[in-house]
């Protein structure tokens, strides 16, 4: 069976679509539920759904750590870059490539043998579009079945035995720029999905699904009329002063809001309590703040929307009126914590714009805001009671003028990451980049299909580095305060995020190929393993038969990447990653697949 869905990017017919979202609450998909609560399995790329992406797992822990080796490996027979991780669900494991998509499926008794594969024909032309490398985030799990997205903008349901196809629904238009990079996310009977494609000017949209069928539920845009933000009757309540209703057009130009950006390709995070699911919007489009003046909400916001409708409850937004490009659609996770002696239902999220935020994730009541790096100067600091950062007007980047030595850069001080948390310390260990820029604004007109960037920079490491030449570093975080415990310093950005597991120990890959385990009370190096290729996914773990185990995609690329995985020289080219990274293909060269520890 295949529908076709009306392009997100291009509009809806809103009515309809309202008419959809008067569906009765479905009860949680209680075998997703247990999967994911069972720490043999690893069924959702944030490990769980409050994105903690932590595992209880101890039979490997700081004593022996030491003794771990390779158990089996597994390439894509793809090239460029592997962010996320593959799913374990029973004795099954679902592993993804990057572009075409391939989806392969082998049981771990054998893992040595395909039990069933899936590899999409996709139109060659669908790559030029894609921006900062060929990247796919993973696939989902949900009812039987494996849910994925191929980069044209089809959303698929393979049969999770078979791989036999059982839906495929189109979601967003490759002609104008937009594709599907994300990991699909399950709730209940709903598969959440945004699109990419802000730097082509796409109009960003988080869009639900029906689990079984493909139908859409409904769609909410991040710009545009309330109708179509879809924004609940008492939206914003508890925080009136963060914006309420008709800002998604009076916030713009005219109606440059229609090309302006704040598409989702990041991570979801879910409460079952609540009933709310959390993402950020991200950039709005152009770069060049000056052709779009205005606040442009609500591109870089925190969302809470309930899951059956769509409707927001509060938004949040992190960077009015971006100018440096600080996608906010980095990870949510989702905590309990004692705040003026209550338990209260929190969420925390590092932003491209290099602050640690915590929120209460019922009401969007800020509580934190922290810098994740001292070499953080964009903001002197946020003002808690209004949530609005104050800028230093030094770092701006307006319109004839190139501005220097600005903290964060575009790629943010943390990027598509996911982080791990572990509740007994409440210690978030995060993976950060460390790059500064120099960024030069131009004038250019929208075309569809082509990049509606308008800006031209030069990265570098940043300045508090030890050698002032590391572009990377694993930190901790106390959430209770935002404040670091350690940091471990990396030559290169630490893109692929971290995995914990009880057993003490902090995971994460490096660009240059290594995959390393570190002691997560003071951040010590325990063991490294090179793999074939530079890793950009964090690492995740299972049991099987008693016995832990501890895999990693590898295949360098994405942002940092590009310069290494389509052979440019420019230090400009690849929205200036390539004069940053320079160094990585000596360390490193393409590949793609699938790495598996033990002891």
């Amino acid at each position: 069976m295949k529908r076709k869905i009306v392009n997100a990017g291009l509009g809806a017919a809103i009515g309809s679509l309202f008419a959809l979202t008067l569906v009765q609450p479905a009860m949680a998909d209680e075998d997703l539920t247990k999967r994911q609560q069972d720490p043999n399995q690893w069924a959702l790329q944030t490990g769980n759904y409050e994105g903690q992406h932590n595992s209880t797992l101890s039979q490997i822990n700081k004593g022996n750590v030491k003794n771990v080796k390779a158990a089996w490996s597994f390439s894509t027979g793809v090239l460029h870059g592997h962010e996320g991780a593959p799913l374990v669900v029973g004795d099954m494991m679902y592993i993804h490539s990057a572009f075409p998509n391939n989806t392969f499926a082998v049981n771990l008794n054998d893992p040595g043998k395909i039990v069933w594969s899936h590899k999409p024909k996709q139109e060659a032309s669908v790559k030029s579009v894609m921006c900062c490398d060929i990247v796919d985030r993973g696939v989902a799990y949900g009812a039987g079945q494996i849910v994925k997205k191929q980069a044209d903008g089809h959303l698929l349901a393979l049969d999770a035995k078979t791989g036999k196809v059982n839906w495929k629904v189109e979601v967003c238009d490759p002609k104008v720029g937009s594709t599907l990079t994300q990991a699909p996310f399950v709730v209940k009977d709903t598969v959440l999905m945004g699109c990419s494609g802000a730097e082509l000017g796409v109009r960003g949209a988080v869009n639900a699904f029906d689990l079984k069928t493909g139908a859409l539920k409904w769609r909410s845009f991040a710009t545009g009329p309330d109708e179509e933000v879809n924004l609940a009757k008492d939206f914003n309540k508890d925080n009136p002063h963060y914006g309420q209703f008709g800002l998604g057009t009076k916030t713009w130009e005219g109606d440059a809001w229609k090309i302006g950006g704040g598409t989702n390709w990041g991570w979801y995070a879910y409460d079952p309590k609540l009933n709310l699911f959390y993402y950020g919007s991200g950039n709005p489009a152009p770069w060049n703040e000056t052709m779009r003046p205005g606040d442009n909400k609500w591109t870089m916001t925190i969302w809470a929307r309930d899951v059956d409708t769509g409707k927001a409850k509060w938004g949040y937004q992190k960077t009015p009126h971006d100018e440096w490009d600080f996608a906010g659609v980095n990870q949510m996770v989702l905590t309990d914590q004692p705040v003026n002696g209550k338990m209260t239902p929190l969420l925390s999220h590092i932003d491209r714009n290099g602050i640690l935020y915590t929120l209460n994730r019922d009401t969007g009541g800020l509580i934190v805001a922290e810098k994740v790096d001292p070499a953080v100067n964009v903001f002197k600091k946020v003002d808690l009671k209004s949530g609005v950062p104050v800028r230093d007007p030094e770092f701006s980047t307006k319109m004839d003028h190139k501005g220097t030595n600005i903290c964060p850069s575009a790629m943010g001080f943390h990027n598509q990451g996911l982080d791990a948390y572990d509740p007994e310390s409440r210690t978030l260990y995060a993976g950060l980049n460390h790059i500064c820029m120099d960024w030069e604004p131009f004038m250019l007109p929208y075309r569809a299909g082509q990049f509606f960037v308008g800006a031209t920079l030069a990265m570098y490491p940043g300045p508090n580095g030890p050698t002032k030449t590391e572009m990377g570093q694993i930190r901790a975080f106390d959430l209770t305060n935002g404040k670091a415990k350690w940091t471990k310093w990396e030559k290169f950005a630490a893109w692929g995020g971290t995995l914990y597991t009880k057993g003490g120990l902090v995971w994460y890959n490096t660009l240059d190929g290594h995959i390393k385990a570190l002691d997560n009370a003071n951040g010590k190096e325990l063991w490294k393993f090179k793999m074939p290729s530079g890793g950009i996914g964090a690492p995740m773990t299972y049991s099987f038969k008693g016995k832990q185990y501890v895999g990693s995609m590898y295949g360098v690329g994405g942002w940092p990447g590009v310069g290494l995985v389509f052979d440019l020289t420019d230090p400009s080219a690849g929205l200036g990653a390539v004069g940053a990274f320079k160094e990585l293909q000596e360390h490193t060269n393409m590949g793609g697949g699938l790495m598996v520890f033990s002891l």
